[in-house]
């Protein structure tokens, strides 16, 4: 299932040269070259340049790695020196790839992107069988510019589908589903007692919540300290569930809910924090919008493809073509002259690359592992990231199945889906309606239902089977949704990810600092850290981190051709080249 916040860039957004800042100064100072300004608003897309992420299981690169590595001596050259080598083909490093080739190609002239898997797309997984399409992984995302960019661009824009704003979204609290307030029903709703929207009201506004502490707070302890306990219990404990399937007790409000904890932090209070937002977007317009770009429906929509999401890998992967290597193992990462020579089993024997910037946009704990030798700080901090089990669970009932008050005038069942607050003994985190949000994605007559079980306080997931699972979710939305008499559903597909979604934990943000900072000392220049762990877990905010990344290291390339330019011939030019 499924913040931008003052921060280093690894902890969120792109990711951070590593080792590079203060070395690369004083190599400019020396070389004359000129020095190269500070990097660009990477929230901004560029109209012009136009002509499978997330979790690897059990086979993954850091497993498969040997702690008897292939001998570079043994393994054959791939050929030129790449400029950029990225490490990982899910959404991640496949979108930073295509920013690399369609916003930055006069600074990125070459790059590849391995994958040890023969498929890309990472955990972004779409089936399809008997008139079913199911995700495996990840089922919608955010429509934000950095998506539509992406599927323009890989050719894919006109399979693009969005869920219907009006939509309902429910939790499900004392015996029933109840809509989550959106707008003008903020005051009419009975999510929350009369008491409980004064309190959070209040609290937006400033009045009746205390300071904020010294102290990095969690997401349960800034929710009910501005907002009250109610809609910590109703709607953010279940929302953590949906997007992290986390605990709120323990993740941090900074580095999980980012965008939230900055308004406090900057007006003093929720709603003075977006009002200081609005001026300053008011007075500091963002840059036209590129007209090219799909414009998704307005309000709070998702979106998708026609044939689900792994059309977006799956066009991306095509774009890029032989530059994208599937079945690549990354079994070394070697400092050398200039840059990195990484050595990989394929499939057409072992080969090394070399490489004067490389990303790494696997799981923090499989670059951890490769790192574990070169930087042993930076693995211990990268191995600290805890990744729950997850299981997700497809089911489909027929239409006569769903409770009568479900269904509106027209007939339909128009909502995305409910949560389930752990306080009212639900196993079940949340289920998303998946034939509701979407078009033709199970046949007429019946209605599909992707569940979501599991997560950092039900890892017990692990010890059961499939039939169980499917019967637990089968339990659960007979108590909410189904008919208590329907007919048993028809299970169309089970997956249980045994390490699914990076939690952000207090101290997130210090760990991947720490990561930098031991690589930095370590003289790894030119190494990225990038993927869910550092720029979000939604699958759009990966795709944002993915294009902030590629500018991050298509200025890294800018400064190495810079100090390898020949000095002005005007004399002795070195200080007065590097200030200007």
């Amino acid at each position: 299932m499924a913040g931008q916040v003052t921060r280093a860039r690894s902890a969120r957004g792109g990711g951070r040269a590593l080792g590079r800042p203060a070395r690369l100064a004083r190599r400019a100072a020396s070389s004359g070259a000129r020095r190269v300004a500070g990097p660009r608003d990477a929230s901004r897309i560029p109209s012009g340049g136009l002509p499978r992420a997330g979790v690897v299981l059990p086979r993954s690169l850091a497993e498969e790695r040997s702690d008897s590595p292939i001998s570079g001596d043994s393994a054959s050259d791939y050929g030129e020196e790449q400029d950029v080598v990225i490490v990982g083909a899910g959404i991640t490093g496949l979108c930073a790839a295509l920013a690399l080739r369609d916003v930055h190609g006069e600074d990125v002239k070459s790059f590849v992107v391995t994958e040890t898997r023969d498929v890309v797309g990472g955990n972004v997984i779409t089936k399809e069988k008997d008139g079913y399409i199911w995700e495996e992984g990840p089922n919608s995302f955010q429509p934000n510019d950095f998506v539509l960019k992406a599927a323009l661009d890989a050719g894919c824009a006109d399979e693009l589908v969005f869920g219907d704003p009006t939509a309902s979204r429910y939790v499900f609290w004392e015996g029933e589903l109840r809509k989550v307030p959106s707008g003008p029903d903020a005051v009419t709703n009975n999510l929350l007692s009369l008491w409980g929207k004064i309190r959070a009201g209040l609290g937006a506004v400033g009045l009746l919540k205390a300071p904020a502490p010294d102290a990095e707070e969690t997401v349960e302890q800034f929710i009910r300290r501005n907002l009250g306990d109610e809609v910590f219990y109703r709607l953010i404990e279940p929302f953590c569930s949906g997007v992290y399937a986390g605990d709120p007790t323990k993740l941090s409000m900074k580095a999980a809910f980012g965008k939230i904890w900055v308004l406090e932090k900057e007006g003093g209070s929720l709603v003075g924090g977006a009002l200081n937002l609005m001026k300053e977007k008011k007075d500091n317009p963002p840059p036209e919008r590129d007209p090219r770009l799909p414009t998704p429906p307005k309000g709070q929509t998702v979106g998708s493809f026609r044939r689900g999401l792994q059309t977006l890998p799956n066009a991306i992967g095509r774009t890029l073509g032989d530059r994208v290597k599937v079945g690549w193992t990354l079994k070394d990462i070697d400092r050398s002259a200039g840059g990195y020579k990484l050595t990989y089993s394929t499939p057409e024997g072992a080969k090394f690359v070399r490489a004067k910037s490389v990303v790494f946009t696997t799981p923090s704990y499989v670059a951890a592992q490769l790192l574990r030798r070169e930087i042993p700080d930076a693995h211990s901090q990268l191995n600290s990231f805890f990744y729950p089990p997850v299981g997700s669970v497809v089911l489909s009932y027929p239409k006569s199945a769903i409770r009568d008050e479900m269904f509106g005038p027209d007939g339909r069942v128009n909502a995305f889906g409910q949560l389930h607050p752990r306080t009212q003994g639900v196993t079940t985190l949340g289920t998303i309606y998946s034939s509701s949000l979407f078009p033709n994605r199970c046949p007429d007559g019946e209605f599909l239902l992707s569940s979501y079980i599991g997560g950092t306080l039900n890892q017990g997931i692990l010890d059961q089977t499939e039939d169980e699972l499917a019967a637990q979710v089968d339990g659960d939305l007979r108590r909410m949704l189904i008919k208590p008499d329907a007919p048993k559903p028809k299970t169309v597909g089970v997956r249980v990810w045994q390490k699914a979604i990076p939690q952000f934990y207090l101290g997130h943000m210090e760990a991947l600092e720490a990561a930098n900072e031991a690589a930095e000392e370590a003289g790894y220049e030119g190494m990225f850290l990038s993927g869910n762990y550092s720029s979000g877990v939604a699958l759009g905010k990966c795709v944002e981190g993915a294009y902030k990344v590629a500018d991050d290291v298509a200025e890294y390339c800018r400064e190495l051709a810079s100090m390898a330019a020949p000095a002005t011939a005007s004399g002795d030019s070195s200080e007065e080249s590097f200030f200007v």
